[in-house]
């Protein structure tokens, strides 16, 4: 059993009125269906790592840990992304907790459930399940922020900017 915690740093606060509608985000659910192509596996992942090169032989055919976390928060994004205005709002995650329940070979078709369990001002957590034809395979959760796009851009366009005066003075 894996248990993975992946906590974001807080989106900066809003400078201007977010415009998500809590109303239908409060009433998102959704359920999926997901092939897995062998791209996804953990061997395939991790060949590609340069830390992960010597021992990616050793790992299983099996939906890396780091894609299923993809699928779920592109899903939840996706369902959030459609009730803000995008010009001005961005979806980003804040937290995720997932617990990968059990392997899923590439070609394996998963059913992702979910809903929106929690709603704040500027915030949606969704709670998150994922099958494959023989049991659970994912169960977990997803808090997302509609965040400032404005400030958004502008924190990264600092970094941008300071990762170019360090490279230009190497």
């Amino acid at each position: 059993m894996n248990i993975v915690l992946l906590r974001l740093p807080r989106p900066p606060q809003p400078t201007q009125q977010h415009f998500m509608n809590h109303q239908q985000v409060s009433e998102i659910c959704f359920e999926e269906t997901y092939t897995v192509p062998t791209y996804q596996t953990a061997r395939s992942l991790f060949t590609r790592l340069p830390h992960g090169k010597p021992y990616a032989e050793t790992l299983i055919e099996c939906l890396a840990t780091g894609y299923l976390i993809a699928v779920v928060e592109s899903i939840c994004i996706r369902e959030m992304q459609r009730q803000i205005d995008p010009s001005v709002e961005v979806v980003v995650g804040r937290t995720i907790h997932v617990e990968h329940c059990g392997p899923i070979p590439s070609g394996a078709t998963i059913r992702l459930l979910g809903w929106v369990e929690r709603l704040s001002q500027h915030s949606a957590t969704f709670y998150i399940r994922a099958y494959d034809d023989h049991e659970l395979v994912c169960d977990g959760k997803v808090t997302l922020v509609a965040a400032d796009r404005a400030s958004m851009e502008s924190k990264i366009a600092t970094k941008v900017n300071g990762l170019q005066k360090v490279e230009s003075v190497s």
